[in-house]
């Protein structure tokens, strides 16, 4: 039996979603707590807030969600931007700013997103990296339950939560935006999970699509529902005859593709089930609407096709409306940067597509790898960007160029790219000719899509600042567009010490209770690990089925990150028609190679305190 380890004492600078209260561990005493580490700008972060969201309503009188948010980028250590956050994305629990990552340390986090379980008596009992743990949480919740009500040490109640004003403006988090061929615009509105129809005055609302409640139901538009909505994608005529609606609408946290009729209004799903995506990746077509997706952030027409940006899961995928079918186009859901062919590249949570006028370039924007690349013959490449932890505000030569989790793009008649620099809060612009980023527009709130009108006007979604705007026709020339020399960034988080050598890797899985390792359809674990620099590694690089690995690190190397990738399938035990699960996550660790450097390296998948 291990010893029982208390719970560090909650402090930051400052807590939203308390009325101006100051919470501490003995507030929290007699509840189940689970403490959520995330950062606003992770996918994998978002859908553990939607996991998280029935368990929450289940257990209202005696668990007790506290969000600690530890930001990655240099814009989420902005207390309004968190607080922006915080809305856009429906978090209905205290949540503490931990701007400093200091709450991340002492509960030796290492992962977006991590959770630990907390007991009504203040004892660390779980850690759980990743997402996919609902079932687990249930589960032990449920033993903590009836433990502590034996104990006496159970309190029921009410929480602490206290919901915060919701101010009135006509958009509420606008995502994406589609410009209409006779004017007017299509805006996906996201917070209020609806699509409106605005004039060309981008303004006036002419009809809104959706009930402005979050659900997932088709029908007219006064009754059919949506949940996070982002990117919208008109379709060709004789494509939109054939499929019976014209828009295609990336239903975000449904993890669907709704299609939407803009003559009436009507909706109908026209892609996955509902169901997040935990499967293997392969390259077959698949019936559209039996195929599990994962997060759709955005859609273009290119190659015949519908593509999406599939964040969830750092891949691109396709649509055929007409054959209704679906598959992957281009990832390995590895989250990294790496060119190549398609079936070989990595990408981080892509986010905005736009097609060259040309039809013949996908422009891509990578958002955690804060990067543009391009799909171009069957092969990605890269224009901006340097990784999952470089990032800034800096124009020039595109090769040094930083940007900071950019969220759309836009391709230009004359060949050039506006990019939406979200967190920046600027539009850039990569002139391919010249191989430079300039500065369009600043000052703006996280600008996250761009749209390009018949009239040759450009309108940008200023998320942040609920409202659709038209950049200045000057500031897109290359002489009306500034050099801006910013900071530049390196996400620095406490490295870890590593001997030359051989180096054990293990990742400590446990499965939920009530859960077993399922081999079904193969090996039930699988291990992805890759190194940055690629020289860091003499050996151990790759793919395998064990959750150990043995790792060779080279002593000439004074450092780098590795990046791992692993995943366990479970299934319910000693249950009539038991649910299977799939856990996954990615970790990025940054190592340092010193002489008394560690000989292991654990990483937590799911781990349970044995006392």
């Amino acid at each position: 039996m291990s010893a029982r380890v208390r719970a560090p004492e909650l402090r930051g600078r400052g807590w939203l979603n308390t009325g101006g209260r100051q919470l501490t561990l003995a507030d929290l005493r007699g509840k189940i707590t689970i403490a959520d580490f995330w950062t606003f700008c992770c996918i994998n972060c978002l859908h553990v807030l939607d996991e998280l969201r029935p368990i929450e309503e289940k257990y209202a009188d005696v668990l007790v969600v506290i969000g600690v948010h530890s930001p990655k980028f240099e814009h989420e250590k902005d207390p309004d931007a968190l607080a922006a956050a915080v809305e856009r994305y429906g978090v209905h629990h205290p949540v503490l700013d931990d701007p400093e990552l200091d709450m991340w340390q002492q509960y030796a986090a290492r992962a977006w997103p991590t959770l630990v379980v907390i007991d009504p008596e203040g004892y660390v009992v779980a850690t759980m990296a990743g997402e996919g743990h609902a079932e687990g949480l249930v589960r032990l919740i449920d033993e903590l339950i009836a433990t502590h009500e034996a104990k006496s040490t159970l309190h029921r109640g009410d929480g602490p939560y206290v919901p915060p004003a919701e101010p009135q403006t006509t958009l509420r988090f606008p995502g994406k935006a589609v410009a209409l061929p006779d004017g007017g615009l299509l805006v996906s509105d996201s917070a209020r999970h609806r699509v409106v129809e605005l004039a060309d005055d981008g303004e006036t609302v002419v009809r809104a699509i959706g009930t402005g409640s979050r659900g997932r139901a088709d029908g007219a538009a006064d009754t059919a529902s949506f949940s996070e909505p982002q990117g919208l994608c008109l379709l060709p005529a004789h494509v939109a005859e054939v499929a019976g609606y014209d828009l295609v609408v990336a239903d975000t946290v449904n993890h669907l593709l709704r299609g939407v009729r803009l003559d009436t209004g009507e909706v109908v799903t026209a892609a996955g089930t509902g169901r997040q995506w935990r499967s293997t990746v392969d390259d077959h077509a698949h019936d559209a609407l039996s195929i599990d997706l994962s997060s759709p952030w955005d859609l273009a027409w290119y190659d015949g096709r519908v593509i999406v940006a599939m964040a969830g899961i750092h891949q691109l995928w396709w649509f055929d409306p007409v054959k209704r079918t679906a598959g992957m186009y281009a990832g390995t859901t590895v989250e990294a940067l790496r060119d190549g062919p398609l079936a070989e590249a990595w990408l981080a949570q892509p986010s905005g597509l736009s097609v060259s006028a040309d039809g013949a370039r996908l422009w891509v924007a990578d958002s955690e790898t804060s990067a543009i690349r391009y799909v171009e013959n069957g092969v990605m490449g890269t224009v901006v960007g340097q990784g999952l932890f470089d990032f800034g505000h800096v124009d020039g030569p595109a090769a040094q160029a930083l940007l900071q989790h950019p969220l759309g793009v836009c391709a230009l008649p004359d060949g050039s790219v506006l990019i939406a620099d979200t967190y920046n809060g600027a539009v850039r612009r990569y002139d391919p000719a010249a191989d430079l980023v300039s500065t369009v527009a600043a000052g703006l709130g996280e600008p996250s899509d761009l749209v390009l009108t018949p009239d040759g006007a450009v309108l940008v979604v200023e998320s942040a600042a609920h409202r659709v705007t038209q950049v200045a026709p000057g500031a897109l020339s290359a002489a009306g567009a500034q050099t801006v020399d910013g900071p530049r960034h390196r996400t620095e988080r406490k490295p870890i010490d590593l001997a030359a050598g051989e180096v054990v890797l293990d990742v400590v899985f446990i499965p939920a209770p009530g859960q077993k390792l399922d081999e079904t359809y193969g090996p039930s674990t699988r291990l992805v690990v890759s190194a940055s620099p690629p020289e860091l590694l003499v050996e151990g690089a790759g793919t395998g089925t064990e959750l150990s690995r043995r790792l060779v690190v080279d002593g000439s190397v004074p450092g780098g990150v590795l990046q791992v990738t692993a995943q366990a399938a479970t299934c319910d035990a000693d249950v009539e028609h038991a649910a299977c699960h799939l856990t996954r996550q990615d970790w990025g660790v940054p190592v340092r190679v010193v002489a008394d450097g560690a000989a292991r390296l654990p990483l937590v998948l799911r781990g349970l305190d044995a006392g």
